[in-house]
């Protein structure tokens, strides 16, 4: 059976997807998988260690959809269902096709209202939806992200396995990162060698943290490295702290504690982190009864209501003794 699976971002629901792609390939005899990515998320896939190959999304959705259409796939499993995922999957006319029900409309009404109807699921949960009708069910185990042998950044960087603390600096969207201000009264009471991951976006707030404590090693690698050396770095932490990102989704696929601060998001959207063997291992802190809180499903560049109570508010004395127990 030839299976075809878009996901065309973000970083977070693409790792979310890997539980599926391993429960395809486990369960369906001899398939053979493919997946439809934007460009940028092709590595991605490679560490799912599931797909046999991958279709990227560039500039043109036609390329993409002539491209696919050559393939002659028998089932098109549609994870990402936005007006671009429909488009590939009308012109490739697949009789088998399978849309996620992103719940759009009751994302709405929790955001707009605070009413929460959303089914008390996870998304993986949710995804295994749309392959019953394949057969596909899920196992329940944890979630796995493959780092090539070749990969050991944390070598390069003289750091041993499960002696230094991880932080996630950056996220998509202001709203949901760690604030600098809540950081530095985080780390101040930390200390064992801390480890700052990210992008290039975060180079700045993070060189900001290291200057505030010059007597401690902290060890700023945002900007540096891809998303897959990073995730070498990671699977060695002792721990990590990260608020609703990308590296919260990779990092539950390795055994070690997560702490997660969620500010303008929630985990009732089904997006915490995923493993089903070992959650106890995973310690949620948000701020409860806020009228304001979800303000968006996504995100914002700055908080709506000017106070960013979400975050502000956060116990940083609790955290710290999480993070150092």
């Amino acid at each position: 059976m030839k299976i075809l699976v878009i996901r065309f971002s973000s970083i977070g629901d693409i790792v979310l997807t890997f539980p599926i792609l391993r429960c395809i390939k486990e369960q369906l005899a001899e398939s053979e998988l493919h997946i439809a990515t934007k460009t940028s998320f092709s590595e991605l896939y490679n560490a799912s260690g599931q797909v046999d190959k991958v279709h990227c999304l560039g500039d043109s959705l036609t390329s993409l959809a002539d491209q696919l259409k050559q393939e002659n796939f028998d089932v098109v499993i549609d994870l990402h269902n936005n007006l671009r995922s429909r488009i590939i999957c009308f012109r490739l006319g697949v009789m088998r096709t399978y849309h996620f029900d992103k719940l759009n409309l009751l994302k709405w009404i929790y955001v707009r209202f605070k009413i929460n109807r959303l089914p008390k699921k996870h998304i993986v949960d949710r995804y295994f939806e749309t392959v019953e009708n394949i057969g596909v069910f899920n196992d329940g185990k944890n979630n796995k992200f493959f780092i090539p042998n070749e990969v050991n950044i944390e070598q390069e960087l003289d750091l041993r396995e499960g002696n230094f603390i991880a932080i996630a600096m950056g996220a998509q969207f202001s709203t949901k990162q760690i604030p600098l201000s809540k950081l530095v009264e985080i780390v101040s009471k930390i200390d064992i060698p801390i480890v700052l991951l990210g992008g290039k976006m975060d180079q700045e707030k993070s060189e900001k943290l290291v200057q505030k404590f010059p007597e401690k090693r902290i060890i700023n690698t945002c900007g540096n490295y891809s998303l897959i050396e990073s995730a070498s770095i990671l699977k060695n932490a002792k721990i990590l702290l990260t608020g609703d990102t990308g590296l919260m989704h990779i990092a539950s696929c390795f055994q070690f504690p997560i702490v997660t601060v969620w500010g303008n998001t929630t985990p009732s959207f089904g997006m915490s982190a995923y493993r089903p063997e070992s959650n106890e291992t995973i310690v949620d802190f948000e701020i409860q009864n806020l009228s304001c809180r979800p303000c968006s499903k996504i995100g914002f560049n700055k908080c709506p209501k000017g106070n960013f109570k979400c975050m502000e508010l956060q116990d940083s004395e609790a955290i710290s003794r999480r993070l150092v127990e």
